[in-house]
């Protein structure tokens, strides 16, 4: 039960910020709709977090990288390939229109896989920090 507490606080609180930072700078969403698509996301990300970390874990386990690069690599894997997906559906059911659907993908996959290896070594660190590595 903590390794999902920790999992899905860690997620919560990481990326609500810098997803909103993304959807009102570089899409150029209005605030109500970075609002709406915020509180829909953070009830997703309590039934992600742990099933990322999990996920996450997987792909680091299957993989075993042992370079830099590479870890970065199976971060931006592991994250695009779990979290793009979910994103995509919410910004469809806020009422995004098609335009906004696709910028906010591309450039949130970019951004994703830049904070993607940041957001592991964070959730590393809050598990060992928690105890629950």
């Amino acid at each position: 039960m903590r390794k999902t507490i920790v999992d899905t606080l860690a997620t919560v609180i990481f990326f609500t910020f810098v997803a909103s930072l993304t959807e009102l700078f570089v899409a150029g969403m209005e605030p109500g709709e970075v609002l709406k698509t915020r509180l829909t996301m953070i009830p997703l990300m309590l039934f992600t977090g742990r099933p990322y970390g999990l996920w996450r874990d997987w792909f680091f386990s299957t993989t075993k990288p042992t370079v830099s690069w590479s870890k970065t690599l199976i971060d931006g894997l592991a994250f695009l390939s779990f979290q793009l997906p979910v994103y995509a559906v919410v910004l469809f059911f806020v009422g995004a229109d098609r335009s906004e659907i696709v910028l906010l993908l591309v450039s949130t996959a970019v951004l994703m896989f830049a904070v993607s290896r940041p957001f592991g070594l964070f959730l590393d660190a809050v598990r060992k920090v928690s105890g629950v590595t």
